[in-house]
């Protein structure tokens, strides 16, 4: 099946919005939304925490063993997903998302309730279950925040709202966790801290979601299905019928099984293996969630407002790099007997900062492994089924979570130390994102061209909003070096078919690149007429499954800086499929080592140096009736005339 980009830019009517992502905070159709999830997210861990350092700390639970309460209560909270995700992500795409979340915001105090009478009894039973039902609370509103968004923000936006999203949420579960380490820390009255502080983030919470602005239903003639095993297992087909999606689904699942393992040993690591009191515990999480804050934010100013998934392999590598390192560090510490550590004593020793350094870049790069994937299932997912999948992901997600937390608990009872899980999970990275990328090598593909045009080259453009962000569009350009491709991919907030000389894909160390975009070569029709034909047909193929292909109307890379005749191959594609034609032009790549300047491309590698600023500069489209190969020279022509970015 194509997949093909059907996201909706922005609401009818709706202005063209400000730049930048914090920006959005100031906008009722982003500001409600983000406040009500970041409050949910917050209470989570207030409770969750709370709760935890309650039967870790201060309850001696002859049937709950401190060192795996962590695990049990993380299980516990996400079982909901695998049972009910199916469920949740049908109500999602049948109703409006705008209600649903505000009638989970009522679930949610009603919950807190229960939990303060658990905890002024001390009733761990109850507790229990209210970790549940807070799964069950997060578990409905998950496919509704990740399918609002797509509805409400425009493509260029979805990275930095993904960007802000995932900020909040660690931010909410630093600040949740913090505050429900230092409530339980009172003397005698700390259980009852916490629970005031409960009811009233829940209160609140629903207060705010009374703003969020209407989500009209995105498949109102859905049947439901109330068979979560039959449903569950239809929303997986469902997914998996968009490849780059569903391989996007399993790394997301990943990196909740890969931080599931250290958010859920934080309080035992602190305590058994650095020899901290429950500060401590609450440092390493204000350490982790500052740094995925950072990692997520930072996402769209390396993106440039673009779904930048060459992002994803750094933050991959970072994980395993630091968490690996995170093991050499902690697996020699020494710490006093017979007393814990507090913060000003934890951080006063020098060898301790290593291991906040490790925490603080680990989360860093899961902040820029995660929302790039978000970001592309947001966009590439059909808008009708999107709640579905996403409810498919937090299925997946959620049983992810489950083995890492029945792995964890084996290798601990195997009598593994802390520090040696946190190791095993960093080599058990390399494999599984690895075997990801082996599967969708676009995301290295991406990673080589974020690397081209922002070390190599300095990219600047102007005009990126004349590329659309759906359906079938031509995309022509002047074509000055053997990396034009790799400046105008970068910057499509889509995927983009290039038809090219064959020649290129025999060339050792670019050919490779070629293939794995899945360029179309094509042969001069006197050398080889069928495989001229062959690529006509797998343009016209591509046109019809609404995707965005780019050809060189020169037919080959200048030689002399100056642009060539525009050959009629185009006017044959425009016959068959009448689509836009955006004309578009390099700036400043003549005379780069990729470029034929010196007769040879290649002949002086990196001539210019690194960091050499080049342009690209975007046109309006032009109606295919309007179309002549002349008309289009003479308009890529103007827009090398104009200045470069």
């Amino acid at each position: 099946m194509s997949e093909r980009n059907t996201i909706l830019s922005k609401p009818p009517g709706q202005a063209t919005p400000p730049s930048g992502q914090f920006a959005l905070l100031g906008q009722r159709r982003f500001a409600p939304f983000f406040w009500t999830q970041f409050l949910g997210a917050a209470n989570d861990n207030l409770f969750k925490f709370a709760f935890t350092v309650l039967v870790t700390y201060q309850l001696n639970v002859s049937w709950l063993d401190a060192k795996m309460a962590g695990l049990v209560i993380g299980a516990l909270f996400i079982l909901p997903f695998v049972l009910f995700s199916a469920t949740a992500g049908q109500w999602a795409d049948k109703y409006d998302k705008g209600r649903i979340m505000r009638a989970i915001k009522l679930l949610e105090v009603a919950i807190m309730l229960l939990v303060a009478f658990g905890f002024f009894g001390q009733n761990v039973p109850l507790l229990l279950a209210c970790v549940f039902l807070m799964g069950l609370h997060s578990t409905f509103f998950g496919p509704v925040k990740y399918a609002y968004l797509p509805q409400h923000l425009s493509p260029r936006e979805l990275t930095g709202g993904n960007g802000m999203v995932e900020m909040g949420t660690f931010v909410a579960i630093l600040l949740g966790n913090v505050g429900g380490g230092l409530l339980m820390s009172i003397p005698e009255v700390g259980v009852h801290w916490a629970a005031g502080a409960c009811l009233s983030v829940a209160v609140i919470g629903w207060l705010m979601s009374l703003q969020i602005p209407a989500s009209p239903s995105s498949d109102p003639g859905l049947k439901l299905n109330w068979n979560p095993a039959t449903e569950t297992w239809r929303n997986l087909k469902l997914a998996a019928e968009y490849p780059s999606v569903f391989r996007s689904l399993l790394g997301i699942s990943w990196m909740w099984f890969f931080g599931a393992v250290f958010l859920a040993q934080f309080p035992s690591f602190a305590r058994d293996v650095l020899g901290g009191d429950e500060q401590v515990a609450s440092l390493l999480l204000v350490v982790f969630s500052v740094g995925i804050a950072i990692g997520s934010l930072l996402c769209e100013t390396f993106s440039h407002r673009s779904v930048e998934i060459g992002l994803v392999p750094i933050g991959a590598v970072g994980m395993t790099v630091f968490a690996f390192d995170l093991y050499l560090a902690s697996r020699g510490l020494s710490h006093p007997v017979g007393s814990l550590m507090t913060v000003g004593q934890f951080v006063a020793q020098h060898d301790h900062w290593r291991v906040m350094i490790d925490l603080a870049m680990l989360a860093f790069s899961a902040g820029l492994y995660s929302v790039p994937m978000y970001a592309l299932i947001q966009l590439r997912a059909q808008p009708s089924h999107r709640a579905r999948i996403i409810a498919a992901n937090n299925i997946l997600n959620a049983l992810f979570m489950i083995v890492s937390s029945l792995m964890a608990g084996a290798l601990l009872g195997a009598g593994l130390s802390i520090p040696e899980v946190f190791g095993a999970t960093a080599v058990l990275n390399i494999i599984v994102v690895g075997y990801v990328f082996w599967l969708m090598p676009e995301y290295i593909v991406r990673l080589v061209m974020l690397f081209a045009t922002r070390i190599v080259y300095r990219l600047k453009v102007r005009g990126e909003d004349h590329l659309p962000t759906d359906g079938a569009a031509i995309l022509v350009c002047n074509h000055v070096s053997f990396v034009d491709a790799v400046i105008l991919g970068v910057i499509s907030p889509r995927p983009m078919i290039f038809l090219m000389d064959h020649r290129i894909f025999k060339m050792p160390g670019v050919g490779w690149f070629f293939r794995a975009v899945k360029a179309i070569p094509i042969a001069p029709q006197k050398e080889d007429p069928v495989a001229y034909e062959r690529a006509f047909e797998r343009a016209r193929q591509a046109l019809s499954d609404g995707e965005l292909l780019c050809l060189f109307p020169e037919g080959a890379i200048t030689r002399d800086g100056t642009l060539q005749p525009f050959k009629a191959g185009i006017m044959k594609i425009l016959e068959t499929n009448p689509v836009p034609v955006i004309p578009s032009a390099v700036h400043n790549l003549w005379g780069s080592s990729f470029s034929r300047i010196d007769g040879v491309a290649m002949a002086k590698p990196l001539r210019r140096g690194l960091f050499n600023h080049v342009g690209l500069v975007v046109g309006e489209a032009i109606a295919p009736d309007q179309v002549t190969p002349e008309g289009l020279q003479a308009r890529v022509q103007a827009l090398l005339n104009e200045p470069a970015p």
